[in-house]
């Protein structure tokens, strides 16, 4: 076994490696970023070594500067986790010449699956049943909307390089094919540098199930068994379940056998990923082979009580596999899902800061892997986790299920848009509950899963008050207890006066609404003015949560309080209000509305419009691109673009102004 180990990535693998690592009594060294000088990794690290400038092609992608901190480190082996270089057959092979283990699959392995389109046609030889496609080396436009009118629309283009779901495109009708094309190329080549595109038969009411594999140098394989990832948004993996619903154990045994035979038949050592699409009837079809570790491993490691982490040590150590097939057996249920910095009410987009609040859920059952912790910032250079929910039980999936929605409400996240209360919905729609789905899923429910519109509870206004009313005498009292006087009234903050009850109006505004709520002081409680009803209320902190006493009820609830707002968690729901100052000035919403700001930083890739175009509402100005995601830019009403304050290439920061409109009169 190694002594000394090079984690080749960041945030919640690199932390997880290392976790691994530890236990094992292996010396583990972080790489790290400008941007990552005081993250989670490299504070757990042994070692830590700079390679340079926040972008990652500045940094974690260069697969040099990460060798020679291996060797200056004394590192015997390199994990390159998933993403950046895992997947990288050059990297794997500049390792090797330095004397360096990659852990992970041969060069060539890599490269027989890292084109979709030559992976295609390698399972074709082994007798792996495809998806009907075309996987040619003919790139041109015209020869690609051939082959698709040919195969029959709807067809994927999907990048041939790629993986994660960046470069494909889903396209219906003949005359949307061109620009989805352009799309998928232009995304592809910014993600992969290669926009090589392949064309497959889009299969209905599909399921996506991948198998685990593992293999050894001294020729031994094995599958550990599947997970269901078919709960995707724009071909982004949401929630991840082993085993897959509804699966037999003949489909379980074929399709593991399948996936291993895949894995013989390109020389394949380590952890890798065979991943099917299965049609209604039950038939499957190869897709991919990721030669890496998947992000939804763990639920593997939760149903089997392996660490596949270790096993990859292992096998790159020269090891065999320690277990046979019929060694290995299913035990519980798992299911896991992605918490992201994103905003759901805005088209996912990826949001940046820093996170004032993160409470992340213990107990039987759960685990919680992630790269952040309260106070670390989310950046616009990298993918916007900020962890991964894992829930677990050996009675089944319904009781794994009870654990991941109880996990969910036990999170809490303040400082950035998140989709918390979005995977909320989703886990809890009843086509999930009762294993009814494929990916279409989100499509197919997107109305249901969207925000309710049921009425604000009054606990949850009873609540925010409170919690800033005892913000307000705990900061009183700590400053009370600082001062040379500390029973000066000027300390007070309940509003007294002589002869008269204290009384203090609360101003909170959750999207368009406004609520006031006025409190009273009693001499140990308040008295809130609510729309029920005057209500005397008390609260008083417990730990890490707040005891709140409205009326004859008792609530134990989560908040956050600062100067501009407040957030409260009540048995799982989440509700924040923004404070507001009544003397502020409100603007004029179409004048906000006008402002076509950076939504979020990145890099302007395309410049749509130019200045003096006339567009209508709706129609696109220009394209940004941010954590591996496209964002378009379009007219708010009909109008003349102004001037155009940046060009394809050049950076922004969030808030940005990217372009003059003037809204055209009605």
């Amino acid at each position: 076994m190694f002594d000394r180990i090079l984690i080749a990535n960041r945030g919640e693998i690199a932390c997880r490696v290392i976790r691994t690592a530890r236990r094992m009594g292996v010396s583990a060294v972080a790489v790290y970023s400008d941007a990552d000088a005081g993250a989670q990794h490299v504070l757990q690290a042994d070692e830590a070594v700079r390679i340079g400038p926040a972008p990652a092609a500045e940094s974690y992608l260069r697969g040099e500067r990460i060798v020679e901190a291996a060797l200056e480190t004394g590192a015997q082996a390199i994990h390159p986790g998933y993403g950046f270089l895992s997947e990288n057959a050059d990297f794997a092979e500049a390792c090797a010449a330095a004397g360096v283990k990659f852990i992970g699959p041969p060069a060539g392995a890599i490269r027989a699956m890292g084109s979709k389109s030559a992976a295609k046609a390698l399972m074709e030889e082994a007798k792996v049943p495809i998806v009907p496609g075309y996987h040619g080396d003919a790139q041109d436009a015209i020869k690609l909307q051939e082959r698709a009118a040919e195969i029959g629309f709807p067809v994927l283009i999907k990048a041939s390089a790629g993986g994660g779901g960046k470069g494909m495109r889903r396209v219906d009708r003949a005359e949307d094919f061109a620009a989805a094309l352009e799309s998928a190329q232009r995304e592809a080549a910014g993600a992969f540098g290669d926009d090589r595109m392949l064309i497959e038969k889009f299969v209905e009411s599909p399921r996506h199930i991948e198998i685990q594999i593992f293999a050894d140098s001294h020729g031994n394989a094995v599958h550990l068994f599947e997970r269901d990832c078919s709960i995707q948004r724009r071909h982004q993996k949401v929630v991840e379940e082993a085993p897959a619903p509804g699966m037999t154990e003949t489909q379980r045994a074929e399709m593991g056998a399948t996936a291993v035979n895949a894995a013989r038949a390109i020389g394949y050592e380590g952890a890798g990923t065979v991943e099917f699409i299965v049609g209604a009837g039950g038939d499957y079809h190869f897709m991919e082979m990721n030669t890496r570790l998947q992000v939804e491993h763990p639920v593997t490691e939760m149903i089997t009580g392996q660490d596949l982490v270790e096993w990859q040590m292992r096998v790159a150590a020269g090891e065999p596999l320690a277990l046979a097939q019929e060694d290995l057996a299913i035990a519980g249920h798992a299911i896991e899902v992605r918490l992201y910095a994103e905003d759901p009410d805005r088209d996912f987009l990826p949001r940046t800061g820093t996170l004032k609040r993160l409470r992340l859920p213990t107990g039987a059952g759960i685990r919680c892997d992630s790269g952040v912790t309260e106070g670390d910032s989310v950046t616009a250079h990298y993918d916007p986790m900020i962890a991964k929910l894992i829930a677990w039980s050996a009675d089944g999936r319904a009781a794994a299920l009870r654990r991941i929605e109880r996990a969910l409400a036990q999170t809490e996240i303040v400082g950035l848009e998140n989709n918390r209360d979005y995977l909320q919905r989703v886990i809890g729609h009843s086509a999930f509950v009762e294993g009814h789905f494929d990916t279409s899923f989100i499509e197919t429910h997107r109305e249901a899963i969207q925000p309710s519109d049921a009425p604000l509870p009054e606990d949850a206004l009873a609540c925010a008050a409170l919690a800033i009313e005892l913000d307000r005498q705990e900061k009183a009292a700590a400053a009370a207890a600082a001062s040379t006087d500390p029973w000066s009234p000027w300390h007070l903050v309940n509003g007294w006066r002589l002869n008269h009850s204290g009384r203090h109006d609360i101003r909170l505004v959750q999207g368009d609404t406004g609520h006031v709520i006025p409190v009273a002081y009693g001499p140990a409680d308040y008295v809130l003015n609510l729309a029920s009803g005057p209500v005397r209320c008390a609260v008083e902190r417990d730990g890490d949560r707040l005891r709140v006493q409205i009326g004859h009820r008792r609530i134990a609830a989560g908040a956050y309080v600062d100067a501009e707002t407040v957030a409260v968690w009540i048995d799982g729901r989440r509700t924040a209000f923004d404070r507001v100052d009544p003397l502020a000035d409100v603007a004029d919403r179409e004048e906000i509305e006008d402002r076509l700001v950076a939504p979020m930083s990145g890099k302007v890739i395309r410049v749509i419009a130019e200045a003096g175009a006339e567009v209508e509402a709706g129609e696109p100005i220009l394209v940004l691109e941010a954590m591996k995601m496209e964002q378009t830019i379009v007219a708010p009403g009909d109008g003349i673009v102004g001037a155009v304050h940046f060009r394809a290439g050049d950076q922004v920061e969030e808030g940005a102004q990217l372009v003059d409109f003037e809204r055209k009169e009605s």
